[in-house]
């Protein structure tokens, strides 16, 4: 039987996951079947499909794995990446913000895309191989970013710290803030809009809209930090759920779209003035645990555009300090009202927030 010491980069993960990343060809039902029979040990005990491995742990399986299918082969020469050129590395090299064992933080530039697509060329995931460092792997992506939204974008060094920070962002423990400009004021300062979302019929998936009915839970939390008079405000929003385009579906369901978004505000998400017409939306400040016990509290500077923009419109940056963060338990849960269509200026799933 050959046998296998578990490497750094696997560390945390499933069984069957192991045998998925280095085997492809087994499938699940030939490591159950083995697991059964006593075939797989680890540090020999016998071990099940669903078992965590850990590094350095001695794993025992048969000797008799398939041998990679056409398709398999196939796939390895898909995946094959052409070498990046120096002024690639130096691009993406550039936007690292933070970077420690677990994780790189890089500030996203408008327009770059976060993953390919039909017709983008240039995106962070066919990047990554320059900065996979000392690191025996080249990062993982675990969230995402709109391709015109810039911003803090984190990405795992290593399988472990991936698997940590996905279920961080699905269990909602990361705190996200983004910072936009809206056009015209909330005309509630601050408080939650409560809207559920689903993918708007007839745009094949490519936009999103308020749906009571059949969405799914859709909660963002906002406070308006500046405004210059009626013309445009500079929000603070702070998503609780994860849904695509939903701070953007959000702003412009309460009749206030976000700057430069014609998708969700047509032709009057734009102002005039000199003020750009790119999508004024930026991720400001991620706050997320690290695998080690430690935080990673990391703020993004504004992209050119944005910046511009508020300096025209009279808004300081520095103005925007975050919140002193309060213990969960020692928040009283609120109830919310729930938008009942996606109709410019309607208000219903505000919730005005006191003392906010």
């Amino acid at each position: 039987m050959p046998t296998i010491i578990i490497a750094d980069d696997d560390d945390g993960i499933r069984l069957d996951r192991w045998f998925q990343r280095h085997a492809p060809d087994t499938s699940f039902n030939i490591v159950s079947r083995w697991a059964r029979t006593g075939g797989i040990r680890l540090d020999g005990a016998k071990a099940a499909p669903g078992d965590r491995i850990a590094a350095g742990q001695t794993l025992l399986y048969p000797d008799h794995l398939p041998e990679p299918s056409a398709a398999t082969r196939a796939r390895a020469e898909v995946e094959y990446r052409e070498p990046l050129s120096d002024a690639q590395i130096g691009y993406i090299r550039g936007m690292i913000i933070h970077q420690d064992a677990h994780a790189i933080v890089i500030n996203k530039p408008p327009g770059l895309a976060t993953q390919g697509g039909s017709g983008i060329t240039t995106h962070v995931d066919g990047l990554l191989d320059a900065l996979q460092f000392d690191a025996a792997t080249r990062p993982k992506l675990v969230h995402r970013l709109d391709k015109d939204t810039s911003g803090v974008l984190l990405l795992a060094r290593t399988a472990r710290a991936a698997a940590f920070f996905s279920k961080s962002f699905a269990g909602r423990d990361a705190r996200k803030t983004y910072w936009a400009l809206t056009i015209g004021v909330p005309n509630v300062e601050s408080g939650e809009i409560d809207a559920p979302l689903s993918k708007q019929p007839g745009t094949g998936g490519e936009k999103m809209h308020v749906d009571p009915e059949g969405g799914l839970k859709a909660r963002t939390r906002y406070r308006v930090l500046d405004r210059a008079a009626g013309r445009a405000a500079w929000v603070e929003f702070s998503p609780l759920t994860g849904r695509t385009h939903q701070i953007r579906v959000h702003a412009a369901a309460i009749g206030n779209a976000i700057v430069g978004d014609g998708k969700y505000g047509g032709k009057d998400a734009f102002l005039t003035g000199g003020i750009s017409r790119k999508l004024h939306l930026h991720a400001r400040r991620l706050v997320i645990d690290a695998p080690d016990g430690g935080k990673i509290d990391i703020s993004a500077e504004l992209p050119a555009h944005i910046a511009e923009s508020f300096a025209l419109l009279g808004f300081d940056p520095a103005l925007g300090a975050p919140l002193v963060e309060v213990p969960k338990s020692a928040t009283p849960k609120p109830k919310s009202r729930r938008l009942s269509s996606a109709t410019s200026g309607n208000r219903r799933g505000e919730r005005r927030s006191r003392g906010g």
